[in-house]
């Protein structure tokens, strides 16, 4: 079971590290919101990972594949909030706010907007459930408990994703003051609203 964990663990950390949604908002929200913004949205996506493990430890992802309708359903609702997300930042990008003192209790409300942005983005993304049901049983020794090393895989995976985006989030907390100059931070969300809406063109595009 060791070296399965450990072969798991090298795979996950080379799909993990490779820039792609989840770490593009992580690192918007930090840069917005700081450290403490980021690692909201980052603990929002851990939790969805969470219950992507949890369903297929329990066998429910493999609708997501038996069922074409119900991928479909999932696919088209992601890439709806993806493009409701992408036409947000090009707003706020158009509206050209002037940077300024946000009140603590705007601080608290906006991470949790970015706790849900994060939970949003990964559980209404279809790939996300068959990413653990595609991966786990590659790594599932012969003769060990479905149930039990799916839950353990997925907690190493969470584990590194945790490691993986505190970085992040630190990273670009310590460019925050820079990037959040205005003409830096349109141009910050202009790229963000088009990554997004990107990420929803590739989702609808999507034939799995």
């Amino acid at each position: 079971m060791l070296t399965a964990a450990l072969a798991f663990a090298g795979a996950a950390l080379i799909i993990n590290v490779v820039p792609g949604l989840d770490t593009l908002l992580v690192l918007r929200t930090s840069i917005k919101l700081g450290r403490g913004g980021g690692v909201a949205a980052a603990l929002g996506i851990v939790t969805g990972c969470c219950v992507w493990g949890l369903a297929t430890a329990a066998g429910l992802t493999a609708l997501l594949t038996a069922s074409r309708l119900a991928y479909d359903v999932l696919r088209v609702c992601g890439a709806a909030y993806l493009v409701w997300l992408g036409a947000t930042a090009l707003w706020k990008a158009r509206r050209d706010e002037p940077a300024e003192e946000v009140p603590e209790p705007a601080v608290a409300g906006s991470r949790w907007a970015a706790f849900r942005a994060g939970v949003g983005t990964n559980l209404l993304n279809p790939k996300a459930g068959i990413f653990y049901m595609s991966l786990i049983p590659q790594f599932m020794p012969h003769g060990a408990p479905a149930f039990g090393t799916t839950v353990l895989f997925t907690g190493i995976d969470v584990a590194e994703l945790a490691v993986w985006y505190w970085a992040v989030s630190g990273a670009a907390a310590k460019l925050a003051e820079r990037l959040r100059r205005p003409r830096v931070r349109r141009r910050l969300e202009q790229a963000a609203g088009v990554a997004f809406l990107g990420f929803a063109a590739n989702l609808l595009a999507d034939r799995a």
